[in-house]
């Protein structure tokens, strides 16, 4: 179960998430996944979202890129599974304080919080010697 190809596919598939929502989110407010009207009062939001969404991107990059070391310790790959698992936090706040979001980013947000951790331990366990090839 622990093996380092089944973790390297999974952190691939993975990977593709924030690098396609990201290019995507690159759209700012016009981004298809917002059902409002953009108007000129958006403009602070748009700009957050914009940045967001490229801090996002180059989070699923780094993601790729740290597949090529994940034999060894890797702190890249820790530090980027951390930084989805705190954001994983951020929209379980949004959950408590606002509401539910659409079920698809539920999903996601468990996925975040309870699928990094795991993930960060079974790298770990890899660079430990403590997996099969």
């Amino acid at each position: 179960m622990w093996s380092v190809t089944r973790l390297k596919i999974i952190l691939s598939i993975l990977a593709l998430i924030p690098v396609v929502t990201g290019l995507a989110g690159l759209m700012g407010v016009k981004d298809p996944i917002y059902t409002f009207e953009f108007t000129g009062d958006m403009v602070l939001l748009d700009s957050n979202l914009r940045f967001f969404a490229g801090v996002w991107l180059a989070l699923g990059l780094a993601l790729f890129y740290s597949l090529r070391d994940i034999e060894k310790p890797n702190s890249l790959l820790q530090a980027a599974l951390f930084c989805v698992f705190i954001g994983g936090v951020g929209r379980l706040l949004s959950m408590v304080e606002i509401g539910l979001p659409p079920l698809p980013f539920v999903f996601f947000t468990l996925l975040e919080i309870f699928g990094m951790p795991l993930l960060m331990l079974w790298q770990y366990r890899i660079a430990k010697g403590r997996c099969e090839p």
